[in-house]
């Protein structure tokens, strides 16, 4: 596979934290691990957020997080950042919602190098689950309360185990509103599905750990793209009111968490896009598996998040699915570096000003002195 070579580096020690279910924290509910001090998350590095901020940060954008609630009191989010309201929920025993949100949309703190992809983003959090899965019916009404509060990127944090109509119809709500669902292949077992993940019309998101291997058994023609999943740093619940943190952490249903957040800034930067071209844009511009095709685990490939929201594409151009292999795919053609900061702007304009200055200072000493030289008098042009 060709990724970027920050792949090629495992930026934390081995996971020990598995957190496909609630029994990965002590007893009772989840605890911070601490304040995360060490280097940027090598999953931070690869999606690279920072390097986007010049362009967006995803202000104005509403990101759903479904599954285990909130944790108001985690300090890495700015105040007013969580939305209240009927069927949010701003506590989190379990911990994924948290950690989820965390990813789409953390606070940069000076206490700690993990950011979150978004900081600019409004989040909804919405408890459908308390433990393990969660009922597709009550996923379903969760989806209706995002569509209902108007959320453009929906988060499926925690999928469901099966699919009912009910679901499948909340997804099609969803899409006709514009919304894009997120929703991570998550399923434990070899042959299995998640839903909505397996359900059409919503982004679904394959993992990999920091070699770029594939960290999740669910597979499938209908996986999108991959992010990381293992491995990782996000905010915890349990923080009381301080900036704390959970790692490492491998969870494969994490990674619909980065692509979420890049999902809010490519609608920040281009809000003329439908949520289906939202997730054309994302496909088509992942790092291709070796294949230069479709992989049931990896999707169309690992996120590329500056690709995403830079890059120029044909209008209307279709998804992956309908194109061959890669060298027939539509060119895809990333920005040049952001534009200056609007201090640095200034300060360049200030100093080409004083390089002007001292120019036409110059010209006019040595006007005064031709002038002397001649005794004042006008000088004789000669057609």
């Amino acid at each position: 596979m060709r990724l970027p070579a920050v792949l090629a580096v495992a930026g934390l020690v081995a996971a020990s934290g598995v957190l496909g279910a609630p029994a990965a924290f002590a007893q009772g509910c989840a605890n911070p691990s601490g304040t995360y001090t060490g280097e940027v998350p090598w999953g931070q590095r690869l999606v690279d957020p920072a390097r986007l901020w010049p362009l967006t940060r995803g202000a104005g954008q509403l990101v759903a997080v479904i599954g285990t609630g909130v944790d108001g009191q985690n300090a890495q989010f700015a105040p007013g950042q969580l939305e209240g309201g009927p069927r949010t929920e701003r506590t989190d025993c379990d911990g994924r919602g948290t950690i989820a949100a965390g990813i789409v949309g953390a606070q940069p703190d000076p206490s700690t190098t993990f950011a979150g992809v978004a900081p600019g983003v409004r989040l909804l959090p919405i408890r459908y689950a308390t433990s393990g899965g969660g009922d597709p019916g009550e996923l379903a009404e969760a989806i209706d309360t995002a569509v209902d509060r108007r959320a453009g990127v929906i988060l499926v944090a925690v999928p469901a185990a099966a699919d009912s109509p009910a679901l499948s119809s909340a997804v099609a709500r969803a899409r006709s509103a514009g919304a894009v669902v997120v929703s991570a292949a998550s399923a434990s077992q070899q042959g299995t599905r998640t839903y909505p993940t397996a359900t059409s019309g919503v982004l679904a998101v394959g993992s990999v750990n920091p070699a770029g291997e594939p960290v999740q058994t669910e597979a499938g023609d209908y996986v999108g793209v991959a992010a990381p999943g293992a491995e990782l740093v996000s905010t915890s619940a349990g923080a009381g009111g301080a900036v704390a943190h959970r790692w490492p952490v491998t969870d494969p249903g994490l990674a619909a968490a980065y692509v979420a957040g890049v999902a809010a800034l490519v609608r920040a930067y281009h809000p003329a896009l439908s949520g289906d071209q939202v997730v054309t844009r994302l496909t088509l511009t992942a790092h291709r598996p070796p294949s230069g095709g479709h992989d049931p685990r990896l999707g169309w490939g690992v996120l590329d998040a500056y690709a995403a929201v830079s890059s120029t594409l044909p209008a209307d151009v279709p998804p992956p699915g309908g194109l061959p292999p890669s060298p027939s795919a539509p060119a895809v053609v990333p920005a040049a570096a952001a534009a200056p900061r609007p201090s640095d702007v200034t300060a360049g304009t200030i100093a080409l000003a004083g390089v002007a200055l001292a120019a036409a200072a110059g010209v006019t000493v040595a006007a005064v002195r031709r002038a002397r030289r001649r005794g004042w008098r006008p000088t004789r042009f000669t057609p």
